[in-house]
């Protein structure tokens, strides 16, 4: 029998129904969504509720979309592309349902079984096996999610840490809400969101759609389409000239870079998180204030220039640039490029000022890695950069360098306190934290362009129970404590050997750590030249180095 493929805009009302029993296969990769992801999407389903009192009058809101292979006849749907937006809708549902004390929400999260029908009560969606047990216990099941979120998570695999992350996230944020707030939001989604779900009743046809929907090409951009709009409209005797510039640009930083440079200028601009399409969101934000060839002018070529520079580290001065560009080199390896629309603020303005450029990328620096410590979503970094991006307008310094650049006491004792604790479980904190402490060790200005740089524990997550780690670590609870922790963390400048993770100390030292006779890296190097490696050592090195980060970043 030929495939069958269907596609069909459904209301999650009708997505979480009888209809599907929506199950993860094996093979598929494991729940990955941070509480970045999640709460955008919660943010977006908010800001999408209250544009109407009336639920029902909402405008919709698109989902995205699902692939499943399914039979027509049957319930049953295997997920090929959309687990991680139906678990998190699912965490979000079930959050709803225990803060509410609704039961209706149950029908979203179980199907109850029918003994005529010879059906048991079986849950919506089913994760991938490893996981299932856990989700289904502690998030799905009714009456256990708040119990839950009480527990300790350092043992747990990253999938498990996930699950409780996004839970803990959403069940915080909506903690803030009124019960009328959050009957509504129930509603919004039941009723107003909605999934394309694309379904056909054979795997290798879902997986050529899969392929087609997430192969990008090179259809028209955001940028194609503004620059049709922007340079259309010009006279034609200035329009070649214009249209070089555009395009001279455009091959210089690139395809995407050039997107992202719109995207930047946007929020410079509009100070807002992104809500719509780019191109229509420009035109609202940006081209509203500014004439078409102004805009090429005293827009897009001097902001592409500023763009240019903090994204290649490329300031060039007499005087200061080496520490103009240090500081830019820093802010390059976080997760996020939410600090560029303000960095090409301040340069657009004082290009030729490098003192208050040093002082600028210190400040921006500093609270851009505690923003990312603390793990601040990007609602919260969008609001921040808006303050900055306001001050930086408004020319007004005490704004700017003593208010809008600066950490709160609250956010420095934070930081201190997520420092000291176990950095290395925190996603995609250590490895910038770690250059960027190894760069204030070296006292010089080091570069590290190794096409690998790994992290490696001094003492082993899992020693050998005969190991010398576990003789002088013998208190287990001792031993987690200080494993993940800073002073336990070190650098390589190639990958990991899982062989020789597990070494003692001395050897570990001179077959591991060391190539050749020499290290890279300064905080590699100390290790080198401990004679031992004992709580005591570590707890002596734990305080030098929160102190040393202390220092740089005025977390007093």
């Amino acid at each position: 029998m030929p495939a069958t493929i269907e596609a069909t805009e459904l209301k999650l009302l009708d997505v979480f129904s009888d209809k599907y029993i929506f199950n993860i296969p094996p093979y598929q990769r494991p729940y990955a969504w941070t509480t970045e992801q999640t709460g955008e999407l919660l943010d977006d389903l908010l800001y999408a509720m209250s544009r109407n009192i009336n639920v029902n009058e909402a405008p919709p809101y698109f989902l995205s979309s699902i692939v499943i292979i399914k039979d027509q006849e049957d319930s049953s749907a295997e997920v090929i592309d959309g687990q991680q937006r139906l678990t998190t809708l699912t965490i979000l549902l079930c959050v709803l349902r225990e803060l509410s004390d609704d039961d209706d929400l149950d029908t979203f999260i179980w199907q109850k079984g029918n003994r005529h029908k010879g059906t048991e009560d079986v849950f919506r969606v089913t994760i991938r096996e490893r996981d299932r047990d856990f989700f289904q216990k502690n998030v799905q099941q009714p009456g256990q999610l708040r119990g839950f979120l009480q527990n300790n998570t350092t043992k747990w695999s990253d999938s498990k840490q996930r699950l409780f992350e996004n839970a803990k996230h959403l069940w915080q944020e909506l903690q803030n809400l009124n019960s009328e707030q959050r009957d509504r939001l129930a509603q919004f989604i039941s009723k107003r969101c909605y999934l394309v779900v694309v379904s056909t009743s054979d795997q290798s046809s879902a997986y050529r759609i899969f392929a087609v929907m997430n192969d990008r090409g090179l259809d028209l951009s955001p940028t194609d389409i503004l620059k049709a709009e922007i340079i259309g409209a010009m006279d034609d005797s200035v329009r070649p000239k214009y249209t070089e510039a555009w395009e001279d640009i455009e091959e210089d930083i690139g395809r995407d870079n050039f997107r992202d440079l719109f995207a930047h200028i946007r929020m410079i601009y509009m100070k807002d998180k992104a809500r719509g399409e780019l191109s229509e969101e420009f035109r609202d934000g940006v081209l509203s204030h500014v004439k078409n060839k102004n805009f090429i002018e005293d827009v897009l070529i001097p902001f592409a220039y500023a763009y240019e520079i903090v994204t290649r580290e490329d300031y060039k001065s007499a005087q200061g640039a080496e520490e103009v560009n240090k500081y830019l080199e820093h802010l390059r390896r976080l997760d996020n490029s939410d600090w560029i629309p303000p960095a090409m603020a301040f340069f657009y303005r004082n290009q030729n000022d490098t003192h208050r450029l040093i002082q600028f990328t210190r400040d921006l620096e500093r609270l851009a890695y505690g923003m990312f410590i603390l793990r601040v979503n990007i609602n919260g970094r969008i609001k921040r950069y808006a303050r900055v991006l306001r001050a930086i307008e408004t020319g007004n310094d005490e704004e700017l360098f003593g208010k809008a650049l600066q950490l709160s006491p609250e956010e420095k004792g934070e930081i201190l306190r997520v420092l000291d604790g176990p950095i290395y479980s925190l996603p995609r904190v250590p490895r910038p934290l770690l250059l960027r402490l190894d760069s204030l060790l070296a006292d010089v200005g080091a570069r590290y362009d190794y096409p690998t740089i790994s992290i490696e524990h001094v003492l082993p997550q899992s020693p050998s129970p005969n190991s010398e780690w576990v003789t002088r670590f013998a208190d287990e609870e001792e031993r987690a404590q200080w494993t993940h922790r800073l002073g336990n963390l070190v650098l390589l400048s190639r990958r990991k050997n899982s062989q020789a993770q597990n070494y003692d100390f001395e050897r570990k030292k001179s077959e591991y750590f060391q190539q050749g006779d020499v290290t890279p890296f300064v905080l590699t190097t100390e290790v080198v030249h401990e004679s031992e490696w004992t709580p005591q050592v570590l707890d002596q090195r734990q305080k030098r180095l929160i102190d040393c980060l202390k220092r740089e970043w005025r977390l007093d």
